[in-house]
């Protein structure tokens, strides 16, 4: 990617950083018309148990959703649940590859939760620790304590930043933090008075990590999430390693990594499956860490876009509650998403063909609709 390139990509990432993209949200998708895009049916590839999609899945309805048109160019869904996949196809100019790597933007921050809750259950630090106390400096003297468990849930007050990158820059996670500490920049919101999505949250607990462990957040990860759940594609990239491995779902291009413990990782649908699936079944954390994956804080009611006090996103569709992420990165906007037990998840990425957040909301809603 070029420099030009490298940049616009840094400029999407920064405004992405203090707002929550195009989210999924809680709406009722049976009784939306469909667009004369949805309605003609896209060549899929359609592979289910024993050959037959699996109940409750609109298979129909999910092949016009991913028909090349107006929201989207091209499309990637992948559902599974108990027993493995159920579904899985890609149109446009996607790979047709089920195991096609791509770079998962803001899904990352399940990850970083994740080995966050596993550091809490083995007593390194709790919710309330203050991050202050684990990474001291990092944060102006003047500022009032904020703790581990607001940064989770994105309840830390943190504002805009005060500075923005330089053309060519490729910040460290301690860089990117000054551009929020920096003279001059406004201190957090104290009392919080509400949930407010922001990436610089996910930069701190990555440093958290660090700190608390004494190696590196992508060694943590590996060690943690990825070698035991045998999860093949999924990595946290070196700093300055913009490329990203065969085969590629979309957009091939390279693109520098420091989005990092907030949203730097690559992945594939397959794995991103697994992931979710331990996840919500208990088999990565502790009890006590577990029910917090479900705990919606107070500050996060009235608002569009909720996250619960690990920071895993709660949506309803259509009746159906589920739990999950969405992350954009380059040109490709993906999703993870599942029930609360995790008996089904669907797996999404797709390249935008529209900047309204609006149809993007209303899209996605009826792609993991049709899905359930």
């Amino acid at each position: 990617m070029t420099n030009s390139a490298n940049s616009a990509t840094r400029k999407a990432r920064w405004a992405t950083l203090i707002a929550a993209g195009a989210a999924l949200v809680s709406l009722t998708v049976a009784g939306l018309p469909a667009t004369a895009a949805e309605r003609t049916p896209a060549p899929v590839t359609d592979t289910a148990r024993g050959g037959r999609p699996a109940d409750g899945i609109d298979t129909a309805a999910l092949a016009a959703l991913m028909a090349p048109g107006s929201v989207a160019n091209g499309t990637m869904v992948r559902v599974g649940g108990h027993g493995g996949v159920r579904w899985t196809g890609a149109t446009g100019p996607l790979s047709q590859d089920p195991e096609a790597n791509f770079r998962i933007g803001s899904v990352t921050k399940l990850f970083t939760s994740a080995v966050v809750l596993q550091l809490i259950g083995e007593g390194r630090f709790t919710m309330d620790t203050p991050v202050q106390e684990i990474l001291p400096g990092t944060l102006p003297a003047h500022w009032q304590p904020i703790t581990v468990g607001q940064l989770l849930s994105h309840t830390s007050g943190l504002r805009m930043p005060c500075v923005e990158f330089g053309k060519d820059e490729h910040p460290t996670p301690e860089q990117v933090i000054a551009h929020w500490t920096a003279p001059g920049c406004a201190a957090p919101q104290y009392p919080v008075l509400t949930q407010q999505y922001n990436g610089a949250n996910y930069f701190l607990l990555g440093m958290v990590i660090e700190k608390a462990t004494g190696r590196s957040y992508a060694d943590e990860v590996q060690r943690r999430i990825a070698r035991p759940l045998a999860l093949r594609h999924t990595y946290s990239p070196k700093a300055g390693d913009g490329s990203l491995p065969g085969p590629v779902l979309a957009d091939p291009g390279e693109i520098d990594p420091w989005a990092w413990a907030e949203g730097g990782m690559i992945s594939n649908a397959p794995d991103l499956e697994r992931f979710m699936a331990a996840l919500l079944r208990g088999r990565l954390l502790k009890p006590a860490q577990q029910r917090q994956l479900f705990t919606m804080p107070a500050l996060s009611v009235g608002n569009t876009d909720r996250f619960s006090m690990s920071g895993m996103m709660r949506s309803e569709v259509d009746g159906t509650v589920v739990w999950g992420k969405t992350g954009s990165m380059g040109l490709s906007t993906s999703g993870v998403f599942a029930t609360e037990r995790g008996t089904r998840t669907v797996v999404y990425s797709l390249v935008p063909a529209t900047k309204d957040r609006t149809e993007m909301r209303v899209h996605l809603g009826r792609l993991i609709g049709a899905a359930l």
